[in-house]
């Protein structure tokens, strides 16, 4: 419910009250002494999904933009009229659940904190993510989306789009380039600093770091996080439910791999810093998208009728863009997933064959006591190098037969030849 406070200009005070009175709104209307150019001071309660179709109304009759409009929220409005209001507009669809096209644009604009602010926090949070992911510390990692103040300019470019404000568009995409080039330059001279002062053991292999090693070869399911974020990101701030939670979901969209980035490059990695970069920016992207497609579906529309069909048009074409663009990523991650499928059905085979070849009755004697493949570091379709067995048996070498047997039976099941280095544990039973 919204209780809304109107200004009235000179000569439309019988306008206004007779629009009022052909909704059947209730209202109540004070004399204004303060200003010449406004006779009266107008309250009337309405229905959240009211409010955007009563103020165009007023807006088609002769109330412009001078008049002074405020919305604010209304705990409880006890009226027989306002019930019946109510239940003419309420009337359980998507549209009904919305909230204004006024007041989403002031939404969206206050969620953008000044460029100083954005600019401090987006570098405080990736330098955050980037301490825990070099702890390998989920809890740190999720603390630095906590306070990354993305969600504004990630939602204000789908509003500015759809409701024809190329003002907030801008700015939101401006403030979403910036924000990637900050967190990724802030990760990657917070990471060298780190690297040169020792503070992580020297010679740290990142790919060894579980929370870093996932980021630098993003597969195809992070596509949905972006998605998801961007649509619940729209519903919370069109529905006026709190967005705080779905900040934290886009900004674990876009911070932690844009931290990975950095250390890649701080690395001198940059090759390993390819999957995590392209993961950022498919994740901005999707967001965009999925915004965008969900608010022209909850039926926001451009203030001006005239405009609706250059809007349309270039909401279509904005759409199919960044459409096309994420499906391009599409791929790229959907090769990254099938290479380390590939990875994974290679580990699989390798095991059997070794299990195999120990099974059979002249190596008996020997058992597989650990199994490790080595990936290398061509990031991000990354390969095994080679396989690293412990096998306990008899006291003595390996015997040459067995060492060629499963070196000739894994690689068949490795596209570029792999190294098999085996160990030999004694092994005494009594």
């Amino acid at each position: 419910m919204r209780l809304v406070q109107l200004t009235v200009p000179t000569g439309k005070r019988q306008t206004i009250v007779d629009t009022l009175e052909d909704r059947e709104i209730d209202y109540v209307l004070t004399d204004e002494n303060s200003n010449r150019d406004y006779t009266a001071v107008i309250y009337f309660p309405l229905p959240s999904p009211a409010v955007e179709p009563v103020l165009d109304e007023l807006q088609d009759a002769g109330i412009d933009d001078d008049a002074y409009t405020v919305v604010v929220d209304a705990e409880t409005v006890i009226s027989r009229r306002f019930e019946s209001l109510r239940a003419e507009y309420e009337n359980g669809d998507v549209e009904s659940d919305r909230i204004s096209r006024q007041e989403l644009q002031a939404e969206a604009d206050s969620l953008t904190p000044t460029f100083a602010v954005y600019a401090i926090m987006t570098i405080i949070s990736a330098v955050v993510a980037t301490a825990g992911l070099f702890l390998d510390s989920p809890a740190v990692v999720v603390g630095s989306m906590v306070i990354a103040p993305l969600i504004g300019p990630a939602l204000g470019l789908s509003v500015g789009s759809v409701i024809d404000d190329e003002d907030l568009f801008k700015s939101s995409l401006y403030y979403q380039i910036i924000g990637i080039v900050l967190a990724i330059g802030a990760a990657a001279v917070f990471a060298w600093m780190v690297r040169v002062t020792n503070i992580v053991p020297p010679g740290l292999n990142i790919s060894g770091v579980d929370e870093i090693s996932e980021r630098l070869a993003p597969d195809l399911l992070s596509l949905a996080i972006a998605l998801g974020a961007g649509v619940a990101g729209i519903i919370s701030i069109a529905t006026g439910t709190s967005v705080a939670l779905v900040g934290v979901m886009i900004a674990a969209a876009l911070i932690p791999p844009a931290a990975a980035a950095g250390i890649a490059i701080a690395w001198g990695q940059p090759s390993a810093a390819i999957g995590s970069t392209a993961l950022v920016l498919v994740n901005v992207l999707s967001v965009n998208l999925a915004g965008l497609l969900t608010l022209w579906w909850a039926g926001y529309r451009p203030e001006n009728l005239f405009t609706l069909g250059q809007t349309e048009k270039r909401v279509r074409r904005r759409v199919l863009g960044l459409a096309g663009i994420v499906l391009v990523f599409a791929i790229f991650l959907a090769a990254i997933t099938y290479s380390s499928y590939a990875v994974a059905t290679f580990e699989e085979n390798a095991r059997g064959e070794v299990e195999t070849v120990l099974s059979e009755e002249e190596f008996a004697e020997y058992q597989l006591l650990e199994f490790e493949v080595i990936m290398d570091d061509n990031y991000p379709f990354v390969g095994p190098e080679r396989v690293t067995l412990t096998i306990g048996g008899p006291q003595g070498e390996i015997p040459s037969e067995l060492a060629d047997t499963l070196h000739e039976r894994i690689n068949q099941h490795a596209d570029d030849p792999v190294g098999v280095e085996i160990r030999s544990v004694g092994i005494t039973e009594r």
